[in-house]
């Protein structure tokens, strides 16, 4: 059985949660609700839960000051929020879940399902929310949770030379000369790493253009620094050239 809490100021939004869990979640228990920051730390703490539903924007602060305040997190989270832009890009850095109100079911009970697998595994919960609510606080967020087959890997955006895709798998080169393998697409990281100076200039590949070291011209290849290559299509080239060159005077003025 899941011993579950759900943290919400919207006490509608707590007793549909709770409905959709009864009728379709047989697993669930629901052992604790909350209405604000103050009841859900204590009732975090006195329930120890397997699963915490988690609300954000809330009379006396938000639900990133609950996991800030409680030690020792070893429970899995799903965030219930309004549409929150910036918020999202953190959840999904962190590998963290997340649902749009109003809730839909069927993506409740997916939720559910996932942190199901979750719970008792090596996976660093405590790291996971560790790495959101650091990236909360800054500008754009700046570490990236990823799911290996040895567990969960924490690393610096600014760590990544590129990544080279293929199918449903991608392989992440970092300035440490390690690789990582995770199963999730290119086009994902493309989309997620967006505004962080990275450029998909092949299907391939997506190559963070702070390490890019030299341009074959002919072979229409990229050396980055460490002596990875990636490879520049036709199409792109042109492109390509303006945005160095762009980087190149901006970093003289």
């Amino acid at each position: 059985m899941i011993k579950t809490v759900i943290v919400d100021d919207e006490r509608d939004a707590v007793e549909s949660i709770n409905m959709i869990l009864t009728e379709h979640c047989p697993d669930v228990k629901v052992v604790g609700k909350a209405h604000s920051v103050s009841q859900g730390i204590e009732v975090i703490k006195d329930t120890n839960p397997d699963l915490v539903f988690l609300d954000i924007e809330m009379p006396d602060g938000t639900g990133f000051d609950i996991l800030a305040k409680i030690p020792g997190r070893n429970f899995q989270v799903i965030f219930a929020t309004a549409y929150n832009q910036y918020a999202i890009k953190a959840f999904k850095y962190s590998a963290l879940d997340y649902l749009l109100k109003p809730i839909d079911i069927a993506e409740l009970v997916q939720a559910v399902s996932v942190a199901q697998e979750r719970i008792g595994t090596k996976d660093n919960v405590d790291d996971q929310i560790d790495t959101l609510l650091e990236n909360i606080l800054k500008e754009k967020p700046e570490k990236i949770a990823l799911s290996t087959s040895d567990g969960m890997e924490f690393i610096r955006i600014a760590d990544i030379i590129q990544i080279q895709g293929e199918g449903s798998y991608s392989t992440i080169k970092l300035t440490d000369k390690t690789e990582l393998v995770v199963s999730k697409n290119l086009g994902e990281f493309e989309h997620l790493l967006e505004g962080n100076e990275f450029y998909r200039p092949h299907q391939s590949h997506l190559i963070n253009i702070r390490y890019v070291k030299k341009i074959n011209r002919i072979g229409n290849e990229i050396i980055m620094d460490d002596g990875s290559v990636a490879f520049l299509s036709r199409r792109k080239k042109n492109q390509f050239m303006e945005l160095m060159s762009a980087m190149v005077k901006t970093r003289r003025q």
